[in-house]
């Protein structure tokens, strides 16, 4: 029924358009603030920093540069990274930022979430259903691992539309496919963004791989033949032009792992929005409300790691905090504190 479900959505996102012009009706969303003391949180790029011994902060990445708005009146704070959600060893692992995604539609609002993958461990999470393959942890991030959780934000499509295939726990689930955009994570956890077979190849460094579909953004510019889709590179899911939830991942010019998604995207704005936040290389992720979704947390309980909720990126995500907290059935990816 795959070809019958594109038809549908096709016609509903197409008939239901997004509203042209006007502004986010509640503003952008406000951050949640990282734990601990305020000179905690002002730890990174601050001169308190340089005061305390060197042996008690981790390695970690500068954080990332303010995102050039693409309206011509942003609102207080547009672009503006924040700290996010728990800090690790005291330094903050995650920003997040808000910004209306192109400059017609002005009344929608995206969200990205940079990560920092010196501080954080990446796992991918394997579903219940998708992508197959082993599931160590229950299609769930156990309780035993939620005290270091930071952050988790979905996966890619179905296998049988990604044009990929997944390679995890020294096991090739589906083959992989050389050119592909992937997700690739070492056996220290941290991830990056690359095309199979130029960026990457397998090695027994590489603890898993996730593809999906062929880079939107390459060299630092969204890929050349985005916006017509000729050759079936992106997807043939509902359609390139159509204007819907997405997400994508990418990978900074330092190292960091960038996540955005929104309301109202095309692949080409998605592209766009991606290579503003810092992106060099970077793939498109799942689409539409119920698949998009992205989390940070904040474990204020350590002696009840089982009640501890996600706070979502965007508060329009259609997935309850406990989305990555019970067996679910697409695979994701979970960042975890990695000190």
């Amino acid at each position: 029924m795959n070809g019958a479900v594109n038809t549908v959505e096709h016609w509903w996102y197409t008939s239901h358009a997004p509203a042209v012009g006007g502004k986010p009706k509640h503003g952008l969303p406000a951050q949640a603030a990282p734990d601990g003391s305020a000179s905690v949180r002002r730890l990174r790029g601050s001169v308190l920093a340089s005061t305390l011994a060197a042996a008690t902060i981790p390695p970690h990445l500068a954080p990332p540069a303010s995102l050039l708005p693409l309206v011509s009146d942003p609102l207080p704070g547009e672009g503006v990274w924040k700290p996010t959600g728990r800090t690790v060893a005291g330094i903050p692992a995650v920003y997040t930022t808000f910004f209306r995604p192109d400059a017609v539609h002005t009344s929608l609002v995206a969200g990205a979430m940079w990560m920092d993958t010196m501080l954080l461990r990446t796992v991918l999470v394997i579903g219940l259903q998708e992508p197959g393959g082993p599931q160590t942890w229950g299609a769930q991030v156990p309780i035993s691992a939620r005290p270091a959780l930071v952050a988790a934000f979905n996966s890619g499509f179905k296998i049988d539309a990604a044009l990929g295939g997944v390679y995890t726990e020294g096991q090739i689930v589906h083959p992989l496919v050389d050119g592909a955009a992937s997700l690739v994570i070492d056996k220290r956890g941290r991830a990056s963004v690359g095309a199979w077979g130029r960026d990457f190849q397998l090695s027994p460094d590489i603890a898993s791989v996730r593809q999906n579909l062929s880079l939107i953004v390459d060299n630092g510019q969204p890929a050349a033949g985005l916006p017509s889709n000729d050759n079936g590179a992106w997807g043939a899911t509902v359609g390139n032009k159509v204007f819907v939830w997405r997400s994508g991942v990418g990978v900074n010019r330092n190292g960091g792992l960038v996540y955005v998604a929104g309301p109202g995207l095309s692949a080409v704005t998605l592209a766009v929005l991606l290579q503003r936040a810092g992106a060099v290389r970077a793939m498109e992720l799942d689409i539409n409300s119920d698949w998009v979704s992205a989390f940070t947390f904040d474990q204020t309980d350590p002696a009840n790691p089982a009640a501890v909720l996600g706070a979502k990126l965007l508060p329009d995500m259609s997935r309850a905090g406990d989305r990555y907290l019970v067996p679910g059935e697409r695979d994701f990816f979970a960042l975890l504190a990695a000190h």
